[in-house]
């Protein structure tokens, strides 16, 4: 009996293939478990006299998933890579974005989705049969795969967008008619500091602002 594929628990955002109906790349059987892992970097700052450094929060680090995948189609004498190969596939550039296809992994509902890159991917065939017609013809029909998903950023998140402190990382929502010299006026007391706020939002042309874009405010010296 042929297995149907079950709905994918892997979605393409953007570039070839983009997923708009929210089906996913299909699975035969879904992931039973996955393991996720997320870190923070901290800098030790020495004081003398002390027994111990103070430690001051630097960043975040990108989290992660893993999970492994299992493929079997014995029973229908199909080619495994059919379906194996719709995940390494994503190991590719993107000839539109000249980089990976940005993902997100779906596991039930979630108020803030895993949005990813297939950072990782391994591949391997634990049995193989003759293809009909074919005698001499030796195909893969079972597979287990190992896949690593690095969480990718496509927007601010709710606890981001609420951090406002003077001395910290600011979020400013352009409002029409703004400018970079605008609203680093308004941030920073001078136009002339500009250049942080479009470096840590990769703003080529500071003169084109979308209206209602949510920009990262740097704190500056």
């Amino acid at each position: 009996m042929k297995p149907e594929p079950k709905k994918g628990f892997i979605r393409i955002l953007k570039g070839e293939g983009a997923d708009k109906e929210g089906m996913g790349i299909e699975i035969l059987y879904f992931p039973p478990e996955y393991s996720y892992e997320k870190s923070n970097s901290f800098s030790e700052i020495s004081v003398p006299g002390l027994e111990s450094p103070y430690l001051q929060f630097t960043k975040g680090n990108s989290a992660s998933i893993s999970l492994e995948v299992f493929y079997d189609t014995y029973e229908s004498g199909v080619d495994v890579r059919k379906y194996t190969n719709q995940l390494t596939d994503l190991m590719n550039i993107d000839p539109g974005l000249h980089a990976p296809r940005p993902l997100q992994f779906i596991w039930g509902t979630s108020e803030e989705p895993f949005d990813c890159v297939l950072e990782s991917v391994t591949k391997k065939f634990t049995m193989f049969r003759s293809k009909e017609g074919g005698p001499d013809k030796v195909i893969p029909v079972r597979a287990r795969l190992t896949i690593k998903l690095k969480e990718f950023k496509t927007e601010l998140n709710k606890r981001e967008q609420a951090l406002s402190s003077p001395d910290k990382t600011k979020i400013y929502t352009v409002k029409q008619g703004d400018s970079l010299w605008i609203i680093a006026n308004k941030e920073y007391g001078t136009p002339n500091l500009w250049r942080p706020i479009a470096e840590i939002n990769k703003i080529d042309n500071p003169r084109i602002m979308e209206s209602g874009k949510q920009l990262i405010i740097p704190p500056v010296e």
